[in-house]
């Protein structure tokens, strides 16, 4: 990767870092509703897998879908403005937390129900074997998903098929509250995709470097032999599983070891032990986006509110005379 590629993914992790520290300051005021889930630990993830692909490539994900906004290019003003409710965001403010999506950018939508969007990623990918092209789907989903049907019924249709589809477990440790070990009987997730003959690896979530690689790898296969790929990336979210969560069920000291391997701290230090770029370099990124989240509260909170008649809007898609 070039210089320049390098440093706009630190400065993508910094600014997802940032835009959930902030949101979640938001919140705590009162000033975003519902549930809220962050993306904080998780940075390397979204950067290194979207790096990877093509701008035709198509992105859908869960409800922790902030920082996959911004690494599919949606502006932090446009996440900030949707997370407050506002008719600048994304979706118009209708979206909220859970649902950012943008056709424009190819992300198809973060997703509130467990599961609920791995059947629509294999819909997408039908769509593009009907057109005859080699763009891939990238279905991004928690380690809780791998336990229900609707898991199991879109991988097989995905092998059966032969849809191009990557499927991505962000395997962050739980689901919600629950261990990965005390929730599935294969606590190697990736070997899931064993009972669909699927091609599968795991990879260290921590490391940008690694997850673009792995990703990399993974997309090119899936682009070239026509076949569905299952990879599984090994994570961990520093916060609770929504702002509601108490966090009963990890220790100080579990959490404590996985700040020890925080993403950015990692990404930082391979960028000054290469010689990429220098700690005052990085420095003034992060300062640079420090600028960036303000001036995105502030673009937030100065929108408007949406109209009564967007309740009525985008609720079927308009058809059009060609």
């Amino acid at each position: 990767m070039k210089k320049e590629q390098l440093l706009d993914m630190y400065h993508q992790m910094v600014l997802v870092r940032r835009v959930e520290e902030r949101g979640m300051e938001l919140y705590q005021a009162g000033k975003i509703g519902g549930f809220m889930h962050l993306y904080i630990g998780q940075e390397a993830v979204g950067t290194g897998l979207i790096a990877a692909r093509e701008d035709r490539d198509r992105v859908i994900t869960a409800y922790r879908d902030h920082g996959v906004a911004i690494n599919c290019g949606i502006s932090a003003d446009e996440v900030m403005a949707e997370l407050l409710g506002k008719v600048t965001g994304m979706s118009r403010g209708k979206g909220g937390s859970m649902h950012m999506a943008s056709v424009e950018k190819n992300m198809w939508g973060g997703h509130a129900i467990v599961g609920g969007h791995l059947p629509i990623a294999a819909g997408l990918a039908i769509r593009d074997q009907y057109e005859d092209n080699d763009n891939v789907t990238i279905c991004m989903f928690g380690d809780g998903a791998t336990n229900i049907g609707y898991f199991h019924e879109a991988l097989n249709l995905s092998k059966a098929w032969g849809l191009r589809v990557l499927w991505v477990c962000e395997n962050n440790q739980y689901g919600m509250g629950t261990a990965v070990e005390r929730a599935s009987a294969v606590t190697e997730i990736y070997q899931k995709a064993d009972g669909y003959a699927m091609k599968s690896s795991q990879v260290d979530g921590m490391d940008v470097m690694k997850v673009y690689e792995a990703a990399k790898e993974a997309i090119d296969y899936v682009r070239k032999e026509g076949q569905p790929y299952f990879l599984e990336i090994d994570t961990y979210r520093y916060q609770g599983h929504s702002m509601g969560d108490p966090e009963r069920y990890r220790s100080r000291d579990e959490v404590k070891k996985w700040h020890e391997k925080d993403p950015i701290g990692v990404f930082n230090k391979y960028l000054i032990e290469n010689k990429i770029a220098s700690a005052k370099k990085l420095s003034e990124i992060e300062a640079s986006v420090e600028e960036e989240v303000a001036k995105s509260i502030e673009f937030a909170e100065t929108s408007p509110e949406p109209d009564m008649d967007e309740l009525f809007k985008h609720v079927y898609v308009e058809e059009t005379n060609a």
